[in-house]
């Protein structure tokens, strides 16, 4: 298989594949298989089947080791949609050609150049599938950089703040990206013993004036019939990759032991619904957060390991990061990143420390929860619905940006298995979607419900399922409505929080009332909620009246049909929830 890069002249696409036929003799000698990338082309030969096949590994990253000096997240935000654009673009391409190239702008008066290609023997289907997973390694190893190139066998992409690529595309084939950008990182990969080495050699020159390196040669050489099993093997399964294998990740329970003090009373953080964590000190003096879950989950080990590794693979700056796992006879421990402001629930409904909490760090919050959830649900390779999204849920780190946590649990248990007493994983009283709630229906709509009802509790400072208006215990969600209505949603606000301009606020009421209307597909994508908190320009729709949530006290024919069950003000993860 020979490749142009879809954007050069056909001179050129000759030229490279003259040089890359003699140079993939010399690299490669007797291999069965072997790929050769160049600035400008791709070769590719092998003594097996190789076309309108996905092949994702091996896979090279490179990345510029500046970061985006300001507004990251509106950088990336823009980034990610200018990429989701460019691939259904590249994919929808024809037989002889799939390939894209756009830009967009970005923040401080920048703008994104980015390129993407599929081999064209790929489908539609399959084009956008090798496409995804090069944008989910995005935030794995270049999170925060400003230009990156991505190549694999049956796709590249490429993003950079300068135009690299032809305005236009003269010919019919192509594949990667050429030059990376200054200083680059890479990463180079062994598979298998002696007898089956997969060879890789990058070769760069010196920065030109521009500040640009470009990619001379990469060339992997794959040996005999094992080297050819591997390869299938790896292209088979996404989650594994070269760089984090289940090795990596297991820690040793002794090590851990001995990291919390023997799971010391002093040393525990607190208890949810998937088992106790623990706050422990590594040896090398690395906080920890240790969850030691509340039982065998019903999965043999390697499965286990399996589901820890996909986990694993989700980075986002809004996700608490899992940094591995321990698997010894019936313990199941999880390592996370140690978040040390604790939970937002810890601050919300302080009356002392949510004095300190003023509407741009509140705001700041909302944000990155709402871009964490969307992660979750559009732009991560295993589009994981949470379930259990809450304040006690939400951890904050020293400079209080938001992490969502527990959000790959249900991954990791069997269906209708959680701790010892329950019988299926469900959420929690008060931010729990009435479809799911009641029916057992859940989506990425249920997850939008429950940070509706997460919005309004940052705003106003109160719980959902024990807010005070003067002395009466109301729906918190009925307030909000109530006061929407009537025009007076100021009384919504938090009487503590300083700062912070009005129409904001009284936007994100709106969104919030948006969030949990009674209907799961009235409710927006948390790719809207995104577009709605960054930009004023987007005119919100009239919200319905909302699925509340009843308790004594409260008229029962003042609510929705779906009005849920009395329950205890206390939150707790709840089990054993049935239809009615």
């Amino acid at each position: 298989m020979g490749l142009c890069r879809g954007d050069i002249k056909p001179e050129a696409c000759r030229s490279c594949l003259n040089d890359s036929t003699n140079s993939i003799k010399e690299n490669c000698p007797n291999q069965k298989e072997a790929i050769e990338w160049y600035a400008e082309c791709m070769l590719r030969y092998s003594n097996r089947s190789i076309f309108g096949v996905v092949e994702t590994d091996p896979r090279y990253r490179f990345y510029n080791v500046n970061n985006v000096t300001s507004n990251v997240d509106d950088f990336y935000q823009v980034l990610n949609t200018l990429l989701r654009d460019l691939k259904d673009k590249a994919a929808a391409g024809g037989s002889r050609l799939k390939h894209a190239t756009g830009n967009a702008a970005a923040p401080n008066f920048q703008t994104i150049y980015a390129q993407l290609q599929c081999t064209p023997d790929l489908s539609q289907t399959q084009c956008t599938s090798c496409l995804d997973v090069a944008m989910a390694d995005i935030p794995r190893c270049c999170d925060g950089k400003q230009s990156a190139v991505f190549i694999s066998p049956s796709c590249t992409l490429r993003f950079e703040l300068y135009i690299f690529y032809e305005p236009s595309s003269p010919i019919a084939d192509a594949p990667p990206p050429s030059p990376p950008p200054p200083s680059i990182n890479n990463r180079t990969t062994t598979q298998g013993k002696k007898s089956n080495t997969s060879r890789t050699i990058i070769i760069v020159v010196v920065p030109t004036v521009a500040g640009v390196v470009l990619i001379i040669s990469i060339y992997a050489c794959l040996r005999g019939t094992k080297a050819k099993k591997k390869f299938q093997t790896l292209s088979a399964h996404e989650a594994v990759d070269e760089i984090a294998t289940t090795e990596s990740l297991q820690y040793d329970f002794n090590t851990i032991r001995v990291a919390t003090d023997n799971f010391s009373v002093a040393n525990k953080l607190g208890q949810g619904g998937f088992g106790a964590v623990y706050r422990g000190r590594l040896h090398n003096g690395e906080d920890i957060a240790v969850k030691r879950l509340s039982r065998d989950s019903g999965q043999g080990q390697q499965e286990f390991k399996n589901e820890v590794l996909l986990v694993a693979k989700l980075q986002h700056r809004n996700l608490v990061k899992l940094l591995g796992f321990c698997f010894d006879r019936n313990e199941r421990l999880l390592v996370y990143e140690f978040a040390p402001n604790s939970s937002l629930d810890h601050f919300i409904f302080d009356p002392m420390k949510r004095a300190n909490l003023d509407w741009n760090k509140r705001y700041k919050i909302i944000g990155g929860i709402a871009r964490g959830l969307l992660y979750l649900h559009e732009d991560s390779r295993l589009r994981i619905i949470h379930r259990d999204l809450k304040a006690s849920n939400i951890l904050l780190d020293e400079e209080m940006n938001p992490k969502i946590s527990d959000f790959g649990m249900a991954r990791l248990f069997v269906v209708d298995q959680t701790q010892a007493n329950t019988s299926r994983i469900v959420g929690t009283y008060g931010y729990m979607a009435p479809e799911y709630a009641m029916n057992g229906h859940f989506s990425v709509k249920s997850d939008v419900y429950s940070f509706g009802v997460l919005l309004l509790e940052i705003i106003s400072g109160q719980k959902n399922n024990c807010f005070r208006d003067r002395e009466n215990v109301q729906d918190l969600l009925n307030f909000a409505w109530k006061n929407w209505r009537e025009g007076t949603a100021s009384n919504v606000v938090d009487g503590v929080m300083r700062g912070g301009s009005t129409s904001e606020i009284m936007r994100c009421i709106h969104i919030a009332l948006l969030c949990v209307q009674e209907n799961s597909s009235d409710r927006p994508t948390m790719n809207s909620i995104v577009l709605m908190l960054n930009s004023n320009s987007v005119t919100l729709s009239v919200p319905s009246r909302p699925a509340f949530f009843l308790h004594s006290g409260i008229d029962e024919s003042t609510t929705g049909s779906s009005g849920f069950v009395e329950a205890s003000t206390k939150e707790a993860s709840i089990t054993d929830l049935f239809p009615r």
